[in-house]
């Protein structure tokens, strides 16, 4: 049998103000993940059933409620979005491709292939080429055509 969860009197009436003051969907999820276990003795288990959640959902709305650096009024600032795995911030992005706007001004357009190369060396790591379209197309550039030779079909059509 799993271990009763405990609950502070302060938690209880913040997640009643949360219910009652709600404006998302998430705000009142978050509320009543606290409340349901704490006033009926339902299991983890119940209380994603009848929120319909999954258990380990509850136990993050839970622990959301709980983290001290948020105030549990906040509910909209958890979610998904937003630049996660970015490479360079936007402003570092934008003085990068400066260089390469400079640097077209005076010697013609790059390829893609030299902007990939150094965007690669600026990170340390292997990127996808495709990032760097986007990142270009991010910042106002227009598509870059790239100067490779045409693959082989392999069907001796081309020899």
């Amino acid at each position: 049998m799993a271990r009763p969860a405990h609950y502070q009197d302060e938690e209880l009436a913040w997640a009643k103000l949360l219910i009652e003051t709600a404006t998302t969907v998430q705000q009142l999820r978050r509320g009543q993940a606290m409340l349901l276990p704490a006033l009926t003795g339902a299991s983890m288990d119940t209380t994603a059933t009848l929120l319909g959640l999954g258990r380990n959902q509850v136990c993050v709305l839970r622990r959301q409620f709980r983290a001290p650096d948020q105030a549990p009024m906040l509910g909209d600032q958890d979610r998904r979005g937003g630049r996660r795995r970015e490479l360079l911030s936007l402003q570092d992005e934008a003085r990068f491709v400066q260089d390469f706007i400079d640097q077209a001004k005076q010697q013609g357009a790059p390829t893609v292939a030299l902007i990939h190369a150094a965007l690669q060396e600026r990170v340390g790591k292997r990127v996808p080429r495709s990032t760097v379209h986007r990142m270009l197309g991010r910042h106002g550039w227009p598509k870059i055509t790239e100067n490779v030779e045409p693959k082989s079909t392999g069907y001796g059509a081309d020899k």
